[in-house]
């Protein structure tokens, strides 16, 4: 059995270092919580004049800006703040490539891990945003520049007929969409997403070739007919059994032979890699009841179970950029 130690041993200087590792996290949680990027992109001004624009406290404001500066964040000449192009672009709202949203998100992600010690200790899962919108728009932040990739990878031509499960506002659908003609897609996803999907579909042009379906995937039946199911993102927020019962639904959605795709994190058999993997399970102790993440053997074993065949890693990832393939039986 493998034993997992440290590979560089620690120092008093590593262990402080990583104990206040959050500090300039925060300081950029709160400048994208007050959306100081967007604000200095469009109009640099002194710390007084944006306190006053936004009546905020002046002199707190001016300590964050000026780390900020530090942090290469922002610029500082003769008192007056801005943010430049380079970071604007990532940061500014404006910014039709900002990541803005994904780090708002790690904003609500600061408040649910700030409840792991009670958690480990026996608490319940941390508070959880009601902000669909916001949620939506960050994993879209993230998936935007993955999906192309992801897609090729998968190796869907020839698919006439696509479950994207759990499609968000449907990131992953435009790029099969894109990378398949003729394809269809239907989009599962919880009636408060449904929306936000139909939104961004209609500005892409493709809500004729996609069906939008409200439901819960836990315990709703799935749409059939489907040659490829793709569960992004998905399994991570379900415990063990809860995986189970959906696999078997999507194994009834599925014609025979058609496919299952599942992109998420693969840990190693101990679950000490990769590294954002084991982050990552943290991250659903403290926001779900039995979310985690999952070896390759727990995912093939389960998928096993519920019929499917074939069974491969199909990609490798350090994030969440593995996938696992099966195929239900002709």
């Amino acid at each position: 059995m493998a034993v997992s130690k440290p590979a560089v041993p620690a120092s008093a200087d590593s262990v402080m270092r990583l104990s206040r590792a959050f500090m300039e996290s925060r300081v950029l949680l709160t400048a994208a919580e007050l959306d100081l990027f967007t604000e200095l992109s469009r109009h640099p001004r002194t710390a007084a004049a944006l306190a006053e624009a936004r009546a905020w406290q002046p002199r707190p404001l001016a300590v964050v800006l000026d780390a900020l500066v530090a942090m290469e964040l922002l610029s500082k000449q003769d008192g007056v703040y801005r943010c430049e192009p380079t970071v604007g672009e990532q940061l500014s709202a404006s910014s039709p490539t900002s990541v803005l949203a994904s780090v708002r998100h790690a904003a609500v992600l600061w408040d649910r891990w700030s409840t792991l010690t009670t958690r480990v200790a026996g608490g319940a899962p941390g508070p959880r945003s009601d902000d669909a919108r916001a949620f939506i728009e960050a994993m879209h932040a993230v998936a935007r520049p993955l999906a192309p990739r992801m897609v090729a990878a998968v190796r869907p031509a020839g698919t006439k007929r696509l479950l994207d499960l759990g499609g968000a506002s449907g990131t992953y659908t435009l790029a099969f969409l894109e990378a398949v003609p003729g394809l269809h897609v239907t989009l599962f996803d919880r009636p408060e997403v449904i929306p936000l999907a139909r939104e961004r579909l209609a500005a892409g042009d493709c809500l004729d070739r996609v069906t939008l379906v409200p439901g819960d995937y836990l315990a709703d039946p799935l749409p059939g007919g489907q040659d490829l199911a793709w569960l992004s993102a998905v399994i991570h927020s379900n415990g063990p059994e809860e995986n189970l019962a959906l696999y078997r639904r999507v194994f009834a959605a599925l014609v025979p032979g058609g496919r299952i795709v599942i992109r998420d994190h693969v840990m190693n058999e101990d679950h000490t890699a990769p590294r954002a993997g084991t982050l990552f399970a943290i991250n659903m102790l403290s926001a779900t009841s039995r979310g985690r993440t999952y070896s390759y053997r727990e995912i093939a074993g389960a998928l096993a179970e519920a019929n499917f065949t074939g069974v491969r890693l199909l990609q490798g990832g350090e994030s969440m950029d593995a996938l696992v393939e099966a195929r239900k039986p002709v």
